[in-house]
């Protein structure tokens, strides 16, 4: 079925969800962030509960600045549906760019269980556990207490920075008095956290301020008082650790092993990733290659010592230009670096590169009319998708192509699977695709009962999303279903 979302505005009723929507995504990718958010909240006036438009509109005050809206936006997301999982990386997203580590790494985590072939979470979980350990120190010298410590997760996971940090960061007791340390010293220890030490200590000289309290009833003062003895600690350690000479020989002697490298790879690949994307949505296809192909000439220099999981950046790279390629229409190149990922997903026992290197190659089989083939490499990726959404669309697309080569019970065997699929996630324009496959693959088999009765459903799918151009195709095809009922 066409995606309605792509016609032009003059097709559809003023006030439709779907023409405020794509308004706002256009002038996301123009970056006018403003006018984005003013549309996707017209959006929400139509349809409230919408957990695109929410993740859509999030997405654009995580851009402005904003990031406790950003917040508020992805927990509307996921009111309905707690494992939506571009809801829960939009969460994440925003409780990072809050400063709540701690809490973005859980929901990181969170969304790579569902969804372990999205490379956004595996790197999510990379930048917020290399920030926790920078500002706090090394695991071994952090004690998690189990008891009592955790529970308030269950109440509210989006507790304040300050007690994650009182809760999460429990330093061990120095059985010795600690060692007094110069300012010049612990400016050096701290880094870009001294500017935080010198304000929390102008804070606690404000007497009116520290008599008052958080809103979950905690003493300023003590809330304050605690960041600083945690500042305090993690300077102790790291005083204790190594003497400042000695961690900067380590530290360039890291620098030289890495042949080149970064001295912080995840995040160079995580903006480099980002900037590939961001190319590749916004339709510059060829951006988007020569970036992929010279992040990859970066990363190919690198040791494997620098960078452990080199071979799975790799694939990712891969990945990326094959992409890039599709949409340039050269089908045989992007055929190869696609399977170039999926080689290095088989080496490094991958479960989630594989899954998306099986997608793509079935994609460009399917593009260029090797239905066959495409089949061969769809059927494969079954037993990596994960999550109701992966299924419909996966088992849709394997029927589609069943039916493009007239096996048409095996078409219709796919499509009842999607159709399955989709009713479990409530996905409406799931089940309009599914039921619309199913009945085409009904009608070839002369089932023409069947055939109607999934056009209608189809039908009331459309009819619930507005999507005029779909009504007008499955009306026409219903009605010409009905003609092949007995009188």
């Amino acid at each position: 079925m066409p995606d309605t979302d792509g016609d032009q505005h003059g097709q559809r009723p003023n006030g439709a969800f779907s023409t405020w929507m794509a308004d706002g995504d256009w002038f996301h990718m123009k970056g006018e962030y403003k006018k984005a958010v003013s549309s996707y909240t017209t959006a929400l006036t139509i349809k409230p509960d919408d957990k695109t438009c929410f993740v859509s509109r999030s997405k654009c005050y995580l851009k402005m600045g904003q990031p406790e809206s950003a917040l508020n936006d992805a927990e509307a997301s996921l009111k309905a549906d707690t494992s939506f999982y571009e809801g829960l990386y939009q969460k994440a997203e925003a409780l990072y760019y809050m400063g709540e580590f701690e809490f973005a790494l859980v929901f990181y985590h969170r969304g790579q269980k569902l969804r372990p072939q999205m490379q956004e979470f595996r790197l999510g979980i990379q930048k917020a556990q290399e920030v926790i350990e920078n500002s706090v120190g090394s695991p071994s010298s952090v004690k998690l207490k189990v008891k009592g410590d955790l529970s308030f997760l269950q109440k509210d996971e989006r507790a304040q920075p300050i007690a994650a940090i009182q809760h999460l960061t429990v330093k061990k007791k120095q059985q010795t008095q600690k060692t007094p340390k110069s300012e010049r010293t612990t400016k050096q220890l701290l880094g870009e956290f001294y500017t935080d030490k010198k304000y929390l200590e102008t804070l606690l000289k404000d007497e009116d301020l520290v008599k008052g309290k958080t809103k979950g009833g905690e003493q300023l003062h003590d809330v304050i008082q605690g960041c600083l003895s945690c500042l305090d600690s993690c300077t102790e350690f790291w005083t204790q650790e190594k003497p400042l000479g000695a961690q900067e020989k380590e530290r360039k002697l890291r620098q030289d092993k890495c042949h080149g490298a970064p001295s912080e790879p995840t995040r160079f690949l995580l903006k480099s990733l980002d900037d590939i994307d961001a190319e590749l949505t916004s339709g510059n296809a060829e951006g988007s290659l020569k970036k992929a192909e010279d992040v990859m000439k970066i990363v190919q220099g690198w040791s494997e010592e620098a960078v452990p999981n080199k071979k799975d950046v790799l694939g990712s790279l891969h990945s990326c230009i094959g992409n890039a390629l599709i949409d340039l229409g050269d089908m045989d190149k992007a055929l190869e670096h696609h399977q170039k990922d999926l080689e290095l997903a088989k080496q490094c026992k991958l479960p989630g590169a594989m899954s998306r290197a099986l997608d793509n190659i079935g994609r460009v089989y399917a593009q260029v009319g090797q239905f066959t083939q495409a089949i061969e490499f769809w059927e494969e990726k079954i037993p990596l998708a994960r999550g109701g959404l992966e299924k419909t669309w996966l088992f849709h697309e394997i029927g589609w192509c069943y039916l493009k080569l007239n096996r048409h019970k095996e078409a219709r065997d796919y499509a009842a699977h999607s159709v399955a699929a989709a009713d479990d996630i409530a996905d409406e324009k799931w089940q309009m695709n599914a039921n619309v496959l199913v009945a085409q693959s009904d009608l070839k088999l002369g089932n023409f009962e069947s055939c109607v009765s999934h056009f209608e459903r189809a039908l009331t799918q459309a009819k619930l999303q507005d999507a005029d151009s779909a009504v007008n195709v499955i009306q026409k095809a219903l009605d010409e279903a009905k003609q092949h009922l007995p009188q």
